[in-house]
């Protein structure tokens, strides 16, 4: 005979998972404080962070988060950002069975001269980076892509002379006709 616990218990994962959360909200001043500060408060992290109004009409904005945290955090967040008052919607973007569209914007600076200079425009041209501003002494590329892409492309430009980045931060969409 099996002796225990009558009660269901629920396996905990300690894997951390990122998510992209698609966040709806009402276009007004202190929305965004009140959605980072439910980030702060509970210290849960956010890796990046984009804001824009989405319907000027409907004066409603897209807050896309993407954090790292166990599920039962990310579970926690999306409950927690669902009972805020000027929140529509928020839809977990990374639990689709379809990859969202992702894509992020980034300037890199790049300082070099002779070898270190033709090889970063070699690899700038592979990586789909544009030259937006040059002089002998550096370029500035732009580029834009999935996260993992522009980090890629940023490891690669270290040891050429790497100066500084400049990251949008992600913005993200279902796939398919529904609206997020």
């Amino acid at each position: 005979m099996q002796h225990g616990s009558a009660y269901f218990i629920e396996e905990v994962s300690t894997v951390e998972e990122t998510h992209t959360l698609s966040v709806l909200v009402d276009n007004e001043p202190g929305v965004l404080a009140r959605v980072i500060g439910l980030f702060s408060g509970r210290g849960y992290n956010i890796d990046s962070l984009t804001v824009s109004e989405t319907s000027h009409e409907e004066h409603i904005s897209r807050i896309t988060i993407v954090t790292t945290a166990t599920p039962q955090v990310i579970q926690q967040i999306r409950s927690q950002l669902g009972r805020l008052v000027p929140i529509h919607e928020v839809a977990d973007l990374s639990i689709d069975q379809i990859a969202p569209l992702e894509r992020e914007l980034a300037m890199i600076k790049v300082s070099g001269t002779g070898e270190k200079r033709v090889e970063a425009l070699r690899l700038a041209d592979a990586f789909r980076a544009t030259v937006i501003d040059a002089t002998a002494e550096h370029f500035v590329f732009e580029m834009t892509g999935r996260q993992q892409k522009i980090e890629q492309f940023v490891s690669i430009m270290q040891p050429l002379g790497l100066v500084e980045v400049c990251r949008t931060g992600v913005i993200a969409l279902r796939r398919g006709p529904e609206k997020t």
